[in-house]
């Protein structure tokens, strides 16, 4: 046992065991128990309730009674990040629910309805489950992708539910009965049975959902064998997580805490790197002295943070929140990883900027920094071709273009290979994107057509008109 991180924890008197905090979900069945929801007029709370029936809602008591300020919720990022707002869906998608459950239309209209408006907000972007599920002896194995070489997500069914659920979840279908659409595998055996038979992949990383809401002993039979003779061509192990932004007492007095540390600190005595990929959208979730102590926790088992998020409007589309959480994550010893452009899925409308407006709040932020918060790349649109990075704007024979490159592409060769788009001020993806200088295609267009079976305009699912 390592004595520095054991030193930290709560001592495990009868007293501070009755003070923990006990976790409570929030949902739309119970959350106006609440007593800060009881202050809002009716009609909000309704809309939110109507909103709830399309996408995932669930917030916790650490959300509600740590990190939101409710004498401000207009102006509250988390309580934006956490909780329904009625523009979160489009004025037709709200307007149709709003008229079917006030008709009395029944629940099986209803449901007919929803699922029609689920499926017209492109509920699996970036070829999730046509282009990037694998295969192991002819058999596709739909909990794992395998879009880069190097890397495998795995999504253990026991994660794929969070704490609490982004309002802007890019893997919002994970959550809402939509079972064909579900990413997810319960046999640990498929995911080591997949990596010992692919010796290129030197990175696991196991996300969701959130890996971190299953018990330890669950996590330790997929990470475990992987620390075995055999797999020594694994470097990495990776889990995404929000836990340390919705519950960091995950890592101070769950039950199993102590063993999940444990856990963490047999990866870095096998020989292997653990890096936790966690989220922070708002520098408000940094500021708790509970996840003070779980990041020091943490990183005391030879674990590493890094950190990620995409840019949203409303939440933290300001160059001041960026550098303040950057520094805030810096000094706590963590590493800035991404800033994300906001997937083209699920209430994308309501979120994402503007490519030019991404790019300026970025280069902003970033130039109030020290080097030691430049670990970070963005904006950065993680798309169906690869991770694009947007590096500047700028004007070549007097025509003002959007300059690229990816950091990860499906083919490995477009790699750091500049490229140019036209300069579009309303273009917020990838897809709204044309070439620069009168070229038809970008340099990796017709590869990727090949590829995927897809044209760069079209999302997996489409058809050609």
């Amino acid at each position: 046992m390592h004595l520095l991180w054991f030193s930290l924890l709560p001592e495990p008197t009868s007293s501070t065991m009755s003070n923990n905090p006990a976790y409570k979900a929030y949902n739309v069945r119970n959350f106006r128990k609440l007593k800060q929801i009881s202050n809002l007029p009716e009609s909000q709370i309704m809309d939110m309730e109507i909103v709830a029936r399309v996408l995932p809602f669930k917030t916790n008591s650490y959300v509600v009674n740590e990190l939101i300020n409710w004498d401000d919720i207009d102006n509250d990022p988390i309580f934006r990040l956490t909780f329904p707002d009625r523009e979160m869906l489009r004025t037709e998608h709200f307007n149709e629910l709003q008229q079917l459950i006030e008709g009395g239309a029944g629940r099986e209209r209803e449901e007919q309805a929803i699922r029609r408006i689920r499926m017209e907000l492109n509920p699996h972007p970036a070829g999730q489950l046509e282009l990037n599920i694998p295969e192991l002896n002819g058999i596709r194995i739909t909990g794992i992708q395998h879009k880069y070489k190097e890397t495998v997500l795995f999504f253990p069914s026991q994660g794929q539910t969070c704490h609490a659920y982004c309002t802007f979840c890019f893997r919002w279908p994970q959550f809402t009965g939509m079972d064909e659409l579900k990413i997810a595998s319960k046999e640990a055996g498929q995911l080591i049975s997949y990596v010992k038979a692919h010796r290129e992949v030197t990175n696991i990383l196991l996300t969701g959902g959130d890996p971190l809401v299953m018990k330890t002993k669950i996590l330790e039979r997929y990470i475990l064998p992987l620390l075995e003779p055999g797999f020594e061509h694994i470097h990495t192990i990776r889990i995404g997580s929000k836990a340390l932004g919705y519950w960091p007492y995950r890592f101070l007095t769950d039950p199993d805490s102590v063993d999940l540390l444990r856990l963490f600190e047999k990866v870095g005595k096998a020989g292997k790197h653990l890096a936790l990929m966690a989220h922070f959208n708002h520098p408000a979730e940094l500021s708790t002295k509970a996840v003070k102590q779980a990041i020091r926790l943490i990183r005391s088992t030879g674990a590493e943070i890094r950190t990620q998020s995409p840019i949203l409007r409303h939440i933290n589309d300001s160059a001041r929140d960026w550098a303040k959480m950057w520094r805030t994550q810096v000094k706590a010893g963590c590493i800035p990883y991404y800033m994300f452009m906001a997937r083209d899925t699920g209430a994308n409308h309501y979120f994402n900027v503007s490519i030019e407006k991404a790019y300026t709040i970025y280069r902003e932020a970033y130039s109030k920094v020290s080097g030691m918060s430049k670990t970070v790349r963005g904006p950065v649109m993680s798309a169906s071709p690869g991770k694009v990075h947007i590096l500047g704007i700028s004007e070549i024979s007097g025509e003002k273009i959007f300059v690229l490159q990816f950091i990860q592409g499906r083919n490995p060769d477009w790699i750091r290979r500049p490229f140019f788009a036209k300069y579009d001020p309303g273009a917020t993806w990838i897809t709204d994107l044309t070439p620069a200088f009168g070229e038809e295609k970008f340099f990796w267009e017709e590869d990727y057509e090949s590829q995927s079976g897809l044209k760069l305009s079209l999302a997996p699912g489409q058809e050609e008109d």
